[in-house]
This record gives C-alpha cells, structure tokens and sequence, in this order.
C-alpha cells in the first residue's frame, strides 16, 4: 500500500511580469521549450509502453521528484488500466495519483479528495480490506486537510474498524496519528498528544521510521500549542537526526522539520533563533523545488525580521510571500495580510498601514462565510463506548455458552430491561444536547441582533453629527453634498434596523425597506408635499450582501430625482419597482416624471453618485441602463450568481 504520510501542501503561484518581457522571453527559449516538449512526450511514451504494473511502479518511485510528465503518465495510465478487469490495479493507480497530488498540492483539494474517493470505490470492489483501510484513512488525511473535520472524521472511523479487525498494529497507528493531527487542527493538544503516544510505539516497533518521521512533525506542532517548548524543540531536532540517519530522500520533512523548530523558538520569543531555522529551511526548498515555489517560506522570515523590528527586511519577505500565498490557506492568510499591515503602520506609512488592514477584514470575511466545523468530542466518545459494548456483548456470549440450562426467560427479560435503559438514557441525553444547542443558538440570535442594534445606533450618530455640521454650513452645495451623505448613511442604518427587528437575520424585505428610505429622504428634502414615491413590487427577500448595495444604488438615484427633477417646487412622482426572474437575476426600474435630461447640456453636480451607482452595478454583475421620455427611466439587471 503506496504510504500517504508523504502529502505536502506545496502550491505554484504565477508571477506577473510584463506582456513585453513575456514575449521577449517565448522568442529567445520557443527552440529550447520545443526540443524540452519533444523529451517529455518521448518519456511518456516510454512509460506508457511498459506493462501495467511496471508503470505503476514507476509512479510509486517518481511521484516525489516528477513533477512535469507524471500527470501525463497518471491521466493516460488510468484511461488504459480502466479498459482491463483489475479493479484492483484500478485503485492502485488512483491511490499513486492522489500521492503525487498530495506531494506537490498543484492541484485544488478537491481534484485530490476526488482521486482518493476513486481510489476507495475500487478497492471496495475488492476483498482487499487492509488496502479499503488505508484508503479510508487517506481520504481523512485528504478531508483534514481541507478543513473537512466532520468527513474525516466518518473515514477515520471506518478504518479503524477494519485495523482492529485485521490486527494491523501500523495501520492503527496511522489511524491514531491521523486523529492527534484533527486535534492539532481543532486547538487541543493535550487530546492530540494522547493519540500520537498510542501512535510512536507502533512505527519504532515496525522500524517504519517514514511515518515515524512526519509523527514526529505533529509532535512539534502538538507540544507548541501546548506551550510545551522545549520538548518541542528537542522532537524537532530528534526529528532532524531520524531523516539525515533513516529517511534521507524525505527532504520535505528535513525543510518542515526546520519550519517547526523556527514556529516553536517565534513562539518562544527567541527570534534570532527563529530566523536562522526559517532561512534554514528557505533556502532547502529552493534547492528541491525552486525559488517561486519556496517563495511562501519568506513569509515566515519576514514574521521574524518583523519582531526583531528590522522593518525593511520584514517587507521585503512579507511581500515576497504573499505574492505566492493562497488566500484560501484562511488564517496563515489573514496573519500575513496583518503583518504586511503592522510593518507598514511601524515605518510611518498610514496609507498602505490601512490598506491593508481593509484588505485583512475583507479577507477575513470571505473565509469565514465558509464555517470550518470542529471535530466533535462526542465523535471520539462514539468510538471509545463503541469498543466497550462489543467487549460487553463478547463477555455476555461466553457467559451464554456456559450456562445453557438458566432461564430464558429472565435473560430475555434482562436484555430487554438493559435495551431500555440504553434506549432512555440515549433519550435523555440526546433532549439535554438538544437543549443546550437551542440555548446557544438563541444565545447566538440574541447576541447578532445586539450588534445591528448597535451598528444602527452608531450609524445614526454619525448621521446626526453630519446633520449638525451641514446646519452650519452656508455654500449650497457643500450643505447638498452633506445631506447626500446624511442619506447614504441613512440606507445603510435601515437595513441593519430592519435585521434585528425581523425575525431572519440574514435577508432584508426589500419593499418594506424602500418604503422607509423613500420616505427618510423625502423628509431630508422636506418634500413630502410636491413629491410622491410609490413602490410598485411584491414581497421580496434579499440577502444582505445583495440589500446594503442595491439599497445604496436607490438611495443615490431617488436623491438625484428630487435634487434636479422637479425643479421650482414642481410636483411629481417617483416609482421603484423590482422583481426576481428565473436564477438570481433581479430586475430593478426607477422611474420618475420630471424634467429628464437634455441632451448636449453638461450634467449639474459633481458626479460622484454616478460614479458610486457605476460601481455598486459592476460589484453585482449589473447592466444599466438610461432612457428619457416623459421624465426619466433606469433599469438595472444584476446576474447574483456571477456577482463578485
């Protein structure tokens, strides 16, 4: 069974360069790169040409160091052995294609999760239980990996019941390492810790010192969070000796062997030592991948120079980082946003100080809005009373064996009695759990809608302030340009007064809502009497997200229409009107009788609420468009499902 302890979180990230240069370079290497092409293909074909298993095992010795013709090889490989009847060999060449995506990480996780998937239905075709095991524990590593604690955690299980059935001491083993790293994941190192000492006897004892090489790795990280430092750094440097001595063709341990030893002395507040350990590492990873690859590493260095206040240096890593980060990799990504922001505000530079504080929030929003569930520890309970029952029933059935001649009735009656206390303890249990998810999801509301009462309350404040600074101004269009902020504010405090007054926290009533906008920025024009608004829609739910832009969109378009459509005093009405159509387009029209636009004549005003409705249409995927007849007509058609 291919061992997928090996999988790596190693990502390519392109670097921008200039269309010249890029053109400059593909005329001076087009020979070189088609000569390079044509070597490819011939290694390909060469591989491809060779009997199934021998290519699979050619897979098996390559996966580490190949990184330009084996997709080529996999991809071709697996269309052939498919066209065969080895279900088997089926799931072999799945399993060595998922270590090599696990290896390099150039691949999304999904692509990864798909081909481990592939590989267990395979093999579940097979009465090959110890390979179904392996395959159920690396899809967990997969999942894990992916944030995927509640789908690991399901894998997991199902290997372990096969490793236990079959006897396999190394295969538990790996099921209890896999089960430290979702408590290194979920911030309990103590749990952790526990599973990865059930975990090392089993790999010293089958000197499978490859396994006992990345045990070693979670140790490190185990012992950190556990602000246990100094035997985490004595496991690192245990770990350093093992791969120079046992495993030295595993360099990715020796490189995050460095990196953990580097996090425990940051950790530590030994930053000097840190630094030497992260540019230790940097500098190896060039040597195995590359320096574009390796880029990520700077990021760390650069935390270091940050906390030995060497703030030039700290840029120039944090910056080299984050071009090759993934932002999807959540909370390393929102602490190099924030260290970038540190650096800048520490050298006096407030602008990009502040740029990229927003960028961090913004950041932070994205990622969270897809919740990464915990690893539960009824999960683990399930597993532990699990055993206990079947030693329980074991016990009961040798019992029965040595008593034939009790009574069947009492046993009887005595196993119904145990299945209803089971049965009424489970219920009870389960009524508490209820309850108390209930209270914390009341807990939760009560708590949310706090927060947009007081969001309200701040965003009033800051409407009042503006209306009292206005009241002192006498040139007209600053007063204009106050007011258009006073309502711009306003919009966005109705929809989070509508959020804690509504019964669903995450969407707003849209009619309802443009009725209490149109009639706040009547009474700012104190226009109640000349001009009417009229919302002609049905009932219609947005999300927030889709509410607050397209409220401001409104807010800016009924403002222009009282400013410069009716002009002395003329009366007049307005109408907004808006509807959902098939998929997540949404149809919006307002519309007014006024004086409209003449063409050729310069539009009056400054043009920024023009340009904040451009820009809110384009961040919703949304056309506008403008007709004037009779007063004048805007349409808008947002696409939601293409929105950014």
């Amino acid at each position: 069974m291919t061992n997928k302890t090996t999988r790596g979180s190693f990502q390519v990230f392109p670097t921008c360069y200039s269309p010249l240069l890029i053109t400059l370079i593909s005329i001076c290497v087009f020979p070189i790169h088609a000569i390079a092409q044509a070597d490819v293909q011939i290694k390909v074909d060469s591989v491809l040409s060779l009997p199934l298993d021998s290519t699979l095992s050619w897979m098996n010795k390559n996966y580490v160091k190949d990184t330009k013709t084996f997709p080529l090889i996999a991809n071709r490989a697996i269309s052939k052995v498919k066209k065969g009847s080895n279900i088997e060999l089926i799931g072999d060449f799945h399993t060595a294609y998922a270590d090599w995506m696990g290896y390099h990480g150039l691949y999304a996780q999904d692509s990864l999760i798909n081909q481990s998937k592939l590989a267990l239905e395979a093999y579940k075709k097979t009465k090959n239980e110890s390979k179904i095991a392996y395959a159920h524990r690396s899809l967990a590593l997969d999942y894990l990996n992916a944030r995927k604690i509640k789908e690991a955690e399901n894998e997991l299980f199902a290997a372990i019941i096969i490793f236990e059935k079959l006897n396999d001491k190394v295969g538990l083993a790996s099921a209890y390492r896999t089960l430290g790293i979702s408590y290194n994941l979920t911030k309990e190192p103590k749990k952790a810790l526990i599973y990865f000492d059930k975990a090392a006897p089993h790999f010293i004892k089958a000197k499978d010192y490859n396994r006992l090489s990345y045990l070693y790795l979670n140790y490190i990280e185990a012992y950190t969070l556990n602000k246990e430092f100094q035997k985490a750094y004595d496991i690192a440097n245990k770990c350093l000796v093992l791969v120079k001595e046992k495993v030295p063709d595993e360099f990715f341990v020796e490189i995050r062997a460095y990196m953990g030893r580097g996090h425990v002395s940051l950790a530590a507040e030994n930053y000097k030592r840190a630094l030497v350990d992260y540019q230790k590492a940097h500098k190896l990873c060039i040597i195995q991948i590359g320096e574009e690859r390796a880029a990520t590493y700077q990021a760390e260095i650069g935390k270091a120079y940050l906390k030995l206040k060497n703030y030039p240096l700290a840029l120039e890593n944090l910056l080299a980082g984050l071009a090759a980060y993934d932002p999807k990799q959540s909370e390393s990504f929102l602490f190099l946003l924030k260290d970038i922001a540190d650096c800048y505000e520490a050298m006096g530079d407030t602008k990009n100080a502040l740029f990229y504080f927003k960028k961090q929030s913004v950041a932070k929003e994205n990622i969270y809005k897809g919740k990464v569930a915990t690893l539960e520890g009824e999960a683990i309970a399930k597993y532990e009373s699990g055993k206990k029952d079947q030693a329980i029933v074991e016990q009961q059935e040798l019992l029965d064996q040595k008593s034939k001649t009790q009574n069947i009735a009492l046993a009887s009656a005595g196993v119904l009695a145990l299945l209803l206390g089971g049965l009424f303890i489970s219920f009870r249990k389960n009524r508490e759990k209820t309850k108390v998810i209930t209270a914390k999801n009341s807990e939760n509301e009560l708590l949310l809608k706090e927060i947009h009462h007081r969001v309200k309350n701040n965003l009033e404040l800051v409407k009042s302030l503006i209306a009292l600074q206005s009241a002192e101004l006498e040139d007209s269009a600053t007063k204009d340009a106050m007011i258009a902020s006073q309502n711009r504010v306003q919009s966005m405090g109705i929809i989070h007064q509508k959020l804690y007054q509504g019964t669903n926290l995450g969407s707003i009533e849209m009619k309802d809502y443009f009725i209490n906008l149109s009639e706040g920025i009547l009474d700012s024009f104190n226009a109640e009497e000349k001009v009417k608004i009229e919302c002609a829609m049905d009932d219609l739910e947005l999300d927030v997200d889709t509410a607050v832009p397209i409220g401001l969109i409104v807010n800016e378009l009924l403002t222009n229409a009282l400013k410069y459509a009716f002009p002395e005093n003329n009366r007049g009405e307005i109408k907004i009107s808006m509807s959902q159509e098939k998929g997540k387009v949404i149809k919006l029209n307002v519309t007014d009788n006024g004086i409209g636009k003449v063409a050729g004549i310069k539009p009056i005003g400054t043009g920024f609420g023009t340009r904040l409705v451009q820009l809110l249409t384009q961040q919703l995927n949304g056309e506008m468009q403008e007709e004037n007849k009779e007063g004048t007509i805007i349409s808008f058609t947002f696409k939601l499902d293409q929105a950014a």
